[in-house]
């Protein structure tokens, strides 16, 4: 019930998994997992190195493809949309599920063209509308202000905190309607992790957030729901105070309190 007595209407799912399985040259990597990721909220996963958390991530906008030898079984639906399938394009899945990942990686270009590479791709050809979207995707990114006068010096001479930053633009302008982010603070300091994790509360307002997390303190910290990963399988998948204070699987407690991973 909400503060006004009125029962709370749960979130609906903005992406439903269903039986996915990852395999790598015929061996099973990841599976089969089913869960439903709410819309505008952020969905942490957790786990020891090598559980599968990312390779679960990268299925959700089909980016394992890009690696020899994978076959994903399962499905995945974006709004009740498949995104698996014979004539969806994956190109079309990744504009609509963006990615950001665990080391910055900006282009050799300047800090404008960095943010409007996606939009030239798509065709948007209009300088007006492609100033108008980095601008708002720098702002969105909370790294507008600090580069606003210096939009056509190289992207590589920002700080590591300020790339990462840049990077979660480039992959706003192209206005996705979900966000997966694969360890994105791991490579930074605890001020610039700061600010990352500032950036994904604030985000979820307008995007369903996905996170990979080694750090179990910033899935506390940020996440609404957690799931954990041991192995390949999903362990649990629960609101994130649940998964930390009432788990109700003895692996989930032995991670969380420290007794393995």
């Amino acid at each position: 019930m909400s503060a006004n007595g009125a029962a709370k209407v749960e979130p609906a799912p903005k992406l439903i998994v269903r039986d996915l399985a990852v395999f790598y040259d015929g061996k099973k990597a990841v599976g089969p997992v089913s869960l439903d990721i709410v819309g505008q909220h952020v969905t942490a996963l957790i786990g020891p190195s090598g559980c599968g958390k990312s390779t679960f991530l990268r299925s959700l906008n089909r980016m394992n493809e890009l690696i020899a030898g994978c076959r994903v079984e399962g499905s995945v639906r974006l709004d009740g949309d498949p995104i698996y399938g014979p004539g969806i394009d994956p190109v079309a899945v990744r504009r609509r599920i963006g990615m950001v990942f665990q080391r910055s990686n900006p282009f050799p270009k300047s800090i404008q063209e960095n943010v409007a590479y996606g939009l030239r791709i798509g065709g948007v050809k209009d300088a007006q509308e492609i100033a108008g979207r980095v601008e708002l995707a720098l702002t969105q990114a909370a790294l507008w202000e600090e580069v606003r006068d210096r939009l056509n010096d190289s992207a590589l001479g920002l700080s590591g905190g300020q790339q990462q930053r840049l990077c979660i633009a480039r992959a706003l302008a192209v206005e996705p309607e979900v966000l997966l982010m694969d360890e994105p603070a791991s490579a930074l300091d605890p001020i610039a992790t700061a600010h990352i994790e500032e950036l994904i509360n604030e985000l979820s307002a307008n995007y369903t957030v996905v996170i990979v997390t080694h750090n179990m303190q910033q899935a506390a910290r940020v996440a609404d729901y957690t799931a954990f990963f041991y192995l390949g399988e999903l362990v649990e998948f629960d609101r994130t105070d649940v998964i930390f204070t009432k788990p109700s699987n003895s692996r989930t407690e032995d991670y969380i309190t420290g007794r393995f991973g």
